[in-house]
């Protein structure tokens, strides 16, 4: 009912569309075991773009060892999979969830699963990142490094077996466009990195199976796309898959017209998706990384086909580089704003890569690195993809399009303030601050947004000190995801014992709290020193209310002042929360200071933290009744964390609350 509620006249005419065409298409389902009908027309089956042999010598020694190993790893079946360390990918099952215990559905009709029920599916995510067969692009681009056909066996083996255990529309892998559209993805790249091993041709092209499915994947795609409130990034990754594969492997009558159709679906859906400044849209920050990684994938692919996207497709991923670039702290890590599953549009790295800056080594292969951005490291990725880039349209685009002089603090659109220290070698490490202003997600629904207005993390030298919780979940733990996306669990000010924002469903914001910028005063070299915004997530209370802020970085003393302002004719609850980073142990001292320690590479770290006396702190770590003091380090994974939260009213004595962290270096 609320997802109906958001949806605009013509988006339900669609879903009616879709649904009926559901209904339809069950005669399509070809059962397990069942002979399928042939394909109508099949064209010439060849593979035309393909790596030399010599582009391995892009790989970074390091790099290469690390795929090595982690490649190592998975021929003995094991795997770290969304916080789930399995042992079992030597021959997956792919339907079983290890998390419960239970077995998805193999053979009913995909349209009738209920894929978002753990009862039924088990945890879906689990079931369905095995079968984006992300691990088997790893074994492939080791074999591509090192020419052993161990992991060209093991490669051919599992995906003979996924194609003969899914055929069309049945099972729980037929249910969801993205996941299709990244199996693609994957295939495509696959067959690249095989292409050396004798057994590459019989395995894709000379396979009967082999070319069913990857017909029926962009059949699928060409039938069943993301609109209206879900056209984010599943969009993108569908468009992005189509083209890919359809000039990859232009094997099929209908192959030009899919084609020619997602190269206009991309164009549009990326200008719908990405900010002027260049950050995506759905404002969370992994989802702006996984987007830049599927345009660089689809782009790459088209410009080999000789297919062009278009100027202002490759200007808006210019700038979503460029913002990545100005986003990233000294260490290159991103902000953790909003919702991230660790989605990744192509993996061909070991676990423990650094993937923003395999981003921006591979934007500066493209478009050029700008004075001001970080080193970044290649990573194998962007060393094979820009490998098929040398003759790009790209440089023509960006030529076209100011780029940034001088590194980025304020990205008004996207509502997004960076306050930070210089990353110069000499300086103490770097304070790095986001501060958050901008619109609450994307679309009707929000969908990856966290309750987080006037939010702020903080990191001292790359580590979090005021730490963003992360996300954890999606499915069948309704708790925790509503913890981890709620107002309490961020570094701001909860009223009336409500979020900011108000939820609908796991995915779905019903009320969107309007943050604006009041004000940013920067220095003279354009970085920011203070920043004020406020929003109107309490306007709902009675009396309404509207909660202020301004935080201040004061480089000389290296201390971040934080005043918050509560507007109100009334009197509410009040909660201020500021929730450390992992590494950070906090120790109280006199009055309402806070004295907190970390360990760093080059030693020990510490800092203050002042309080407001107007309220009753309290800290809490690790606790579930009720859930806080939670912190995720990646999709899956929960760590215990200090939450240091201060409880009162809006009385007049508590209206104006002053914070300060004060660091010594």
């Amino acid at each position: 009912v609320h997802r109906a509620g958001r949806m605009s006249a013509g988006e339900t005419a669609t879903r009616v569309r879709d649904h009926l065409r559901q209904r339809a298409w069950r005669t399509r389902q070809v059962h397990p075991g069942q002979t399928p009908t042939p394909i109508a027309t099949i064209t010439r089956l060849r593979f035309p773009t393909t790596l030399d042999a010599s582009d391995a010598a892009f790989v970074a020694p390091a790099a290469r060892a690390a795929l090595i190993a982690a490649a190592d790893e998975l021929l003995t079946g094991r795997w770290d999979v969304l916080g789930a360390t399995r042992h079992d990918l030597a021959d997956p099952d792919w339907f079983h969830d290890p998390s419960t215990g239970r077995r998805a559905p193999n053979d009913r009709y995909a349209f009738r699963i209920r894929y978002r029920s753990e009862s039924e599916t088990g945890n879906v995510k689990q079931i369905w990142e095995v079968s984006r067969h992300q691990h088997l692009t790893v074994l492939a681009a080791a074999y591509f490094l090192s020419g052993d056909s161990r992991y060209a066996d093991a490669v051919a083996a599992q995906l003979r077996s996924w194609w003969r255990e899914n055929p069309f529309l049945s099972g729980v892998h037929w249910t969801s466009g993205i996941e299709i559209g990244l199996r693609l993805i994957a295939w495509t790249w696959i067959r690249r990195l095989l292409d050396g091993w004798a057994g590459a041709r019989d395995l894709f092209e000379g396979s009967e199976l082999a070319v069913r499915q990857i017909h029926w994947h962009q059949q699928y795609l060409a039938a069943f796309r993301s609109s209206g409130s879900s056209a984010n990034n599943h969009v993108i990754a569908e468009a992005a898959a189509q083209l890919v594969a359809s000039c990859a492997m232009p094997w099929f009558a209908e192959s030009a017209r899919w084609r020619d159709d997602a190269v206009e679906l991309l164009r549009r859906e990326t200008a719908a998706n990405t900010f002027a400044s260049g950050v995506n849209r759905e404002l969370a920050s992994d989802y702006h990384l996984f987007v830049a990684e599927l345009l660089f994938l689809a782009a790459v692919e088209s410009e080999c086909a000789g297919v062009r996207l278009g100027d202002a497709t490759w200007a808006a991923m210019c700038r979503a580089t460029d913002a990545a670039a100005a986003m990233v702290d000294a260490t290159l890590r991103a902000p953790r704003q909003g919702d991230s599953d660790a989605g990744r549009a192509l993996l061909l790295d070991g676990p423990d890569v650094n993937r923003w800056s395999g981003l921006l080594a591979l934007g500066a292969r493209v478009f050029g690195p700008l004075s001001w951005w970080p080193a970044s490291s290649p990573t194998v990725l962007s060393a094979l993809v820009g490998a098929l880039v040398p003759n790009s349209s790209a440089p023509d685009a960006c030529d076209q399009i100011p780029r940034p002089e001088r590194r980025p603090a304020h990205f008004p659109d996207a509502g997004i303030a960076l306050l930070r220290t210089t990353r110069a070698e000499t300086e103490p490490p770097e304070l790095w601050c986001r501060a958050d202003g901008g619109p609450h997600g994307f679309l009707s629904t929000a969908a990856h947004a966290h309750a987080e207005a006037l939010s702020v993390e903080i990191r001292h030298g790359g580590v979090d000190v005021l730490a963003d919780p992360g996300t954890y979940c999606y499915h069948g733990e309704a708790e925790w995801r509503s913890y981890f996306r709620s107002t309490l669990a961020h570094n701001t000010i909860e009223l009336g014992a409500r979020d900011q924002s108000r939820s609908g469903g796991p995915f779905m914001w019903v009320r969107h709290a309007r943050t604006h910028v009041v004000e940013v005063i920067e220095a003279d070299d354009g970085e920011i020193d203070s920043w004020t915004a406020q929003h109107d997530g309490y306007a709902g209370l009675d009396p309404p209310a509207t909660h202020r802020r301004t935080v201040r970085l004061d480089r000389a003393a290296r201390c971040f002042d934080i005043i918050d302002e509560i507007q109100t004719d009334g009197v509410h609850p009040v909660r201020l929360a500021f929730h450390l980073g992992p590494a950070v142990e906090a120790v109280t001292g006199a009055g309402h200071t806070v004295a907190l320690h970390w360990l760093t590479e080059a030693g020990p770290a510490s800092a203050t933290l002042r309080l407001p006396d107007a309220l009753r702190w309290e800290m809490h770590r690790g606790e579930v009744d009720p859930i806080i003091g939670w912190y995720s380090p990646t999709f899956g994974v929960r760590q215990p964390t200090t939450a240091l939260v201060g409880v009162g009213t809006s009385a007049s004595a508590a209206r104006r609350l002053e914070s300060a962290l004060v660091f010594h270096d």
